[in-house]
């Protein structure tokens, strides 16, 4: 490994649709990022637990069975303050999720350049 790839920023994405989480793992790769990828909530707080150098995790709203999206970036907020959030859902609205303090929406399908931007901008 390549010592520039070891400082892309990393970005954890936890989506239970397996097609959604490789195509978005993709597409952040592609743009620059390292991701890390997790089905659900469980599995990204593992991940969490064992890579302090996740800047932001990127998560779907709705992944039963357990923890919910909303559920999961409230625990992050609260275990590790510094990581950006961003949560994104085919099914809400802005109006319909509870956001954290600094975190954004995105609905689905988005738009990849504007989300591109957005995780940019929180791995900064």
């Amino acid at each position: 490994m390549s010592q520039e790839a070891d400082v892309r920023p990393v970005v954890l994405i936890v989506e239970d649709e397996p097609i959604q989480r490789m195509n978005t793992a993709d597409m952040l790769e592609e743009a620059g990022f390292r991701a890390v990828e997790a089905a659900n909530a469980k599995q990204a707080i593992l991940i969490l637990e064992s890579h302090p150098d996740i800047r932001v995790v990127l998560s779907d709203v709705d992944m039963p069975p357990g923890m919910d999206g909303m559920e999961l970036v409230a625990l992050v907020r609260n275990r590790w303050p510094p990581i950006a959030l961003i949560l994104v859902s085919g099914q809400l609205t802005i109006s319909n999720v509870r956001l954290p303090k600094d975190a954004l929406f995105f609905s689905k399908p988005f738009r990849p350049t504007e989300l591109i931007a957005a995780v940019s901008r929180l791995a900064a």
